[in-house]
């Protein structure tokens, strides 16, 4: 049967009145949970499962995702109007939202959130409707050192973000390693920079580190004065927000170049299993500051700087699915609760589930695509009530978050290791902050230090040629885009003056024409002649014009 014929089928086990109120309930949950910093929305997906056993797989599989997509949204109420990421997925989303929001938008901030992240949603519905086993199978293609390289790319991405200042990032980045390998060796299990302390054998856990490092970090510097502390998250005279949502749709529309890159960026992050939006969110963000006319606005409310990771992190929910779907392989923690509900239900995903299984496989694309629009309904009546957050003082804001905080992390493991945990990170992102260290590349430093450390040693188990990291294409793909991503600082800064900026753009396209030839197939080879024919035409056109910088060029001309 053809696309329509199945989601035909679908339709009438999806669209009863009892499983609309469930996913209309879940939504509500995934908001709730999203938007309280500290409960992971993954914390949510599981304390929902109980009450999925008695339903149908359609039942359950649809309120989980409602829970999910709502999730995915509800991090950006907190981390715009706060500065406090809800949920990882929405980390990039503080670096413009809450500067707007102090600035005196909050509504506009929210409501340009909101916007994106339904379009995301719905550009990521309709490519896990149309290509979801194709897509699937480029995610099925990576190996362990391909993944160590995408890692190693990850972190040069967050790195440069630091614009000028990259050897810090670069350093935060190196910092957030150091401290990801504190704990049990994960191939000998032998300790590590323990120093003695039993409990720091199992490492530091990833929220207790991010809460603190983003949340505590940020609340000692918006209390350490009097005169702060009394202030108003929206300022003194913040007494009315109004959400203006026509006003924030239109912005959000005349930037469908940025939503529709940002939500591919989203999807393909979401195929690759254990990626997930805490990567693509700033992948997404990266990207939008690297082809904007303004980037020099970015990190003080620009528009596109919230647009992208919230696009990005709700796409990335649909990619996650794909893979699920397809394959059966989770593309993250949820998908993997959500896999674990399927297998409940004696429902096996695999590579031949969405022909054998239309009906269920449908339905749960038609879940995904009606939950973005439940999200978008219930948004606007949550938002009005959590927007009264920027009229209270910051020294009662504080104590309420850091309570919710507190109880977040306690409730993880029930131990008094995680709130300290909480608070020696606190102090370390505080003193981070001070010197003018980026907090970004630190983070992501400890929560891919772990995974790029299993990856290795799965790929010196098997070999301890060091060769196999240029001789896979898609390790070679990332490497190379690393090595250009550390450098796009610099180009950025020099591009309308320096004569080698003008050769930046075609060495790109040239360098990274030789992994994608090696891949398997036709189609990327080809694709890999056309980027060279590229790069080398715009190489022999600017030594035509003497290779002179664009404003040398353009001041000739003028003369």
């Amino acid at each position: 049967m053809g696309l329509f014929e199945n989601l035909a089928t679908a339709a009438p086990e999806l669209f009863t009145i009892k499983t609309m109120i469930l996913m209309m309930v879940g939504t509500m949950a995934g908001l709730v949970a999203g938007a309280i910093p500290g409960f992971t929305i993954a914390m949510a997906v599981v304390l929902v499962l109980p009450f999925t056993f008695s339903m149908t797989p359609v039942e359950g599989l649809a309120t989980m995702i409602a829970v999910y997509v709502g999730g995915l949204s509800g991090g950006l109420m907190s981390g715009i109007l706060t500065g406090i990421p809800g949920t990882p997925s929405s980390v990039a989303t503080t670096f413009d939202g809450y500067p707007m929001a102090r600035g005196g938008k909050p509504g506009l901030a929210l409501g340009i959130g909101v916007w994106a992240s339904f379009f995301g949603g719905v550009i990521a519905s309709i490519v896990l409707m149309i290509v979801a086993p194709q897509l699937a199978l480029i995610g099925l293609e990576f190996q362990p050192v391909d993944y160590f390289s995408l890692i190693l790319f990850a972190l040069t991405v967050t790195a440069s973000m630091a614009g000028d200042q990259i050897l810090k990032g670069l350093m935060a980045a190196l910092l957030g390693l150091l401290i990801s390998t504190v704990g049990n060796d994960v191939v000998f299990g032998l300790p590590r920079f323990t120093f003695g302390v039993d409990p720091a054998a199992q490492g530091f856990a990833f929220l207790p580190v991010l809460v603190g490092l983003f949340a505590f970090s940020r609340l000692l510097g918006d209390v350490r004065t009097s005169e702060k502390a009394h202030q108003r998250l929206g300022g003194n005279e913040a007494h009315a927000v109004h959400i203006d949502y026509l006003g924030s749709a239109r912005e959000v529309i005349r930037r469908w170049g940025n939503i529709v890159r940002s939500s591919l960026i989203g999807v393909f992050v979401g195929v690759l299993p254990a990626a997930g939006s805490t990567i693509s969110n700033i992948l997404a963000y990266d990207q939008a500051k690297k082809t904007s006319k303004d980037s020099d606005k970015f990190g003080s409310g620009a528009i596109d700087g919230i647009i992208a990771p919230e696009s990005a992190n709700n796409a990335t929910a649909g990619g996650a699915l794909i893979v699920m779907m397809a394959l059966g392989l989770p593309g993250d923690i949820m998908t993997a609760i959500m896999l674990g509900a399927l297998l409940i239900h004696d429902v096996i995903p695999s590579p031949s589930f969405i022909t054998d299984e239309p009906q269920i496989a449908y339905s749960i694309f038609l879940a995904f695509f009606v939950a973005n629009f439940m999200m978008l309904f219930m948004q606007s009546f949550t938002l009005r009530a959590f927007v009264l957050v920027t009229k209270v003082k910051m020294y009662m804001l504080t104590a309420v978050i850091l309570f919710y905080c507190s109880v977040g992390i306690f409730a993880l493991n029930n131990i008094t290791y995680d709130m300290w945990t909480l608070f020696i990170f606190g102090i370390i992102g505080f003193v981070i902050r001070a010197l003018g260290f980026p907090i970004v590349p630190m983070v992501l430093g400890v929560v891919l230090g772990g995974i790029a450390e299993a990856r290795l040693s799965q790929v010196f188990a098997r070999s301890d040629d060091i060769m196999v990291f240029i001789s896979r294409p898609w390790s070679l793909f990332f490497l190379l885009l690393g090595c250009f991503s550390l450098l796009f600082p610099y180009y950025q800064k020099h591009m309308k003056t320096a004569v080698w900026a003008r050769f930046f753009v075609p060495a790109l396209l040239i360098v990274q024409s030789i992994p994608v030839f090696m891949m398997p197939g036709i189609v990327r080879p080809s694709v890999a002649i056309v980027m060279a024919l590229t790069g080398a035409v715009m190489v022999a056109y600017r030594l035509k014009n003497g290779g002179k910088a664009p404003e040398a060029e353009q001041i000739n001309q003028t003369s």
